[in-house]
């Protein structure tokens, strides 16, 4: 293409020609230049229109406002329906953590009162509506201080009924040995050696050379010697002034000093010392007191079968005793 410029009296002409290239690219920047100027136009009348309130942008802005505000409100309306229907949940599991709560804390010895956090609510349901964002906001902050008190009271918890475990650990409830049968009582009875009236201190259990021996509970070997009436003797010290004494063993596993759990092997039954027979003499002490072996280990298990014929209160069985 060519193109002829000429002035007003045609004195002076220039020619211009275009090739299909320039011609393209020409066309394309102005109509860059137009959409640009289209652009700012629209966009200046727009705002300024906006701003000034004209019939015709005020009303098209106020609709486009409402219609972005009703998707909005729908929007977030649906997502507090959603959060309600959780917090909903919490609340009933909230609910359920404080009814297990109560019945636990009988066990750890810790009044129920202490547990609920706020009184018994109810009645009939006559409307509702939806919760808005501060009542959402002030529940779940209620919620919030209601499980940080939750977690301090199930720690609470915890704590009294693993000290409870721990004690319960620390009273001898084991049987010290497994199978026996329980020879003679405590209480008065007829000496097997001397014949005469005497004391027996402890329990007498029935069983065979180098049946395992067991801790009754957990505690500390306080003695591990030989004496001369018990025999090969251990003695545990579990707390509180309780003390077990285990005697005439055959054989002692475990030292003074040494730590021992509840139910394990700290020596073998035998026949050493002041005794007639094998068997293990189990005896209870606290401050220093003899105590009934039976009281104890009731609460732990029931003692082997005996036949009450021949064990009266001050009776006992005609062999393998002290």
């Amino acid at each position: 293409m060519q193109l002829i410029i000429t002035d007003a009296w045609l004195a002076r002409s220039r020619a211009i020609h275009l090739t299909g290239t320039k011609l393209a690219a020409a066309a394309l920047l102005a109509s860059f230049v137009l959409t640009l100027l289209a652009g700012g136009i629209y966009h200046w009348v727009f705002l300024k229109g906006a701003r000034e309130g004209w019939p015709v942008i005020g009303t098209l802005v106020r609709m486009v406002v409402k219609d972005e505000f009703e998707q909005r409100d729908r929007f977030m309306r649906a997502n507090l329906d959603l959060l309600a229907l959780k917090l909903g949940e919490m609340q009933a599991k909230v609910t359920q953590l404080e009814s297990l709560g109560e019945r636990v804390s009988g066990l750890a010895g810790v009044s129920a009162n202490e547990i609920r956090s706020k009184p018994g609510q109810g009645g009939a349901l006559v409307s509702s509506r939806p919760l808005s964002i501060e009542e959402l906001s002030a529940t779940l902050a209620d919620l919030d201080q209601l499980t940080s008190q939750r977690t301090d009271l199930m720690t609470v918890l915890e704590s009294r009924l693993f000290e409870q475990k721990i004690g319960s650990m620390m009273v001898p409830t084991q049987q010290p040995i497994t199978g026996g049968s329980l020879g003679s009582l405590f209480g008065w009875r007829i000496d097997p050696i001397v014949g005469r009236s005497a004391l027996h201190t402890g329990l007498d259990f029935q069983a065979e050379r180098g049946t395992p021996i067991l801790a009754a509970a957990g505690g500390v070997v306080v003695a591990q010697e030989f004496h001369a009436e018990y025999g090969n003797m251990i003695e545990i010290d579990h707390g509180n002034d309780l003390v077990t004494r285990y005697a005439h063993a055959s054989r002692t596993i475990v030292r003074k000093g040494d730590l021992v759990k509840q139910g394990q092997k700290i020596a073998e039954v035998g026949s050493t010392g002041r005794s007639t027979g094998t068997h293990l003499h189990f005896e209870v002490l606290v401050h220093g007191i003899f105590q009934d072996p039976q009281k104890f280990l009731a609460a732990g298990s029931k003692l082997p079968r005996q036949t009450t014929a021949r064990l009266g209160a001050a009776g006992g069985a005609r062999a393998g005793q002290r």
